[in-house]
């Protein structure tokens, strides 16, 4: 790990004036359980880091009849275990309990789980293999190479390295935004917006400025929150990432017919991924069998399998078809 400066702002204001008279290459560390490894891994040099993880104002969560508000520091077990969202967002719950190990969950921030960098193993394993968004233009080894856990959906010749995350799968199914500062002011971002494919530039990873912060998420409350879930499939059942996930909010009208429908897919694509088109084919018919496997198939009508990473097309599929289920059970309580 190199040599860097420390400094750790008492307030919002104070980290934003930090910020934005800081060195390029500075970075935030909020749980570090992201960031540390990196800088061990000789991936992220900062030259500075800005801690933020003891203010206050960034560590709330509340619950309104209209909105479910969360401070960007607050701790993803804290979140998960929180009576508000397993009541009223259960897939929310879902998506950070399944994700990491108790222990990174109880130091793990929220805002700083959006931002997670991949868990390409030619991005973390060394300069020896060519990866572009650890040396832009070097290339990427997993075209073409292994890929058995790469992406099927949102890739590009220059890189197919999977979206690891699992809790913006979620918030992107339940169109939440996410609050940002910096020294030009607040601005909001909705999560459909906050990530970007990698296209030629595999390095830009989000829309967000140097200089900006996260300081809380927002989530519209739905009665398709109430119906939700996440579900997630793996090589084993605990701290290991998605094959294929999937975060599903459903509403029942009273007729059995499907009023709302939301699916975010996880662990197959260079960022959050919206299945919309598969949205479209449940809204307004009832949810059979039939009708949850050609939303499933609709979900991955437009993935690019490479050599190793076919088989999870099927996964995906399925994964979807029994995640409308289970939100579905949830919907008619």
């Amino acid at each position: 790990m190199r040599p860097f400066t420390y400094a750790a702002p008492g307030t919002v204001a104070a980290t934003v004036t930090a910020l934005g008279g800081a060195q390029p290459g500075t970075r935030i560390l909020a749980g570090g359980t992201t960031l540390y490894d990196l800088m061990k891994l000789d991936i992220e040099t900062p030259p500075a880091v800005v801690d933020v993880h003891r203010i206050a104002e960034l560590r709330t969560i509340e619950a309104g009849p209209r909105e479910l508000v969360l401070g960007a520091g607050a701790r993803m077990a804290d979140v998960a275990d929180h009576p508000a969202v397993k009541a009223a967002y259960p897939g929310l719950s879902e998506s950070l309990w399944r994700a990491a190990s108790q222990q990174l969950r109880t130091m793990a921030t929220v805002g700083g789980n959006l931002l997670q960098r991949t868990r390409c193993p030619y991005f973390r394993n060394g300069p020896e293999f060519p990866c572009n968004k650890r040396r832009p233009g070097s290339g990427c080894a997993a075209v073409g190479g292994h890929d058995r856990t790469h992406a099927l959906l949102g890739g590009s010749d220059a890189c197919v390295a999977t979206y690891a995350g699992d809790f913006a799968v979620m918030l992107i199914a339940l169109d939440a935004v996410v609050d940002v500062v910096g020294p030009g002011g607040e601005r909001t971002v909705p999560l459909a917006g906050l990530h970007v494919e990698p296209g030629d530039d595999p390095a830009r990873e989000h829309v967000l400025a140097p200089d900006e912060l996260i300081v809380r998420i927002r989530v519209p409350a739905t009665p398709a929150g109430r119906g939700s879930t996440y579900l997630k499939i793996r090589d084993r059942e605990s701290y290991a990432f998605a094959l294929a996930a999937a975060g599903v909010g459903l509403a029942v009208e009273a007729d059995g017919a499907v009023g709302d429908c939301r699916i975010g897919l996880g662990g197959v694509a260079t960022r959050p991924w919206r299945a919309m088109e598969a949205e479209r084919i449940l809204i307004g018919r009832p949810l059979t069998p039939q009708s949850a496997r050609r939303a499933g198939e609709a979900a991955f009508a437009e993935a690019r399998a490479g050599t190793e990473n076919g088989f999870r097309i099927e996964l995906g599929v399925r994964t979807v078809a029994d995640a409308l289920r289970i939100a579905g059970e949830r919907a008619t309580r």
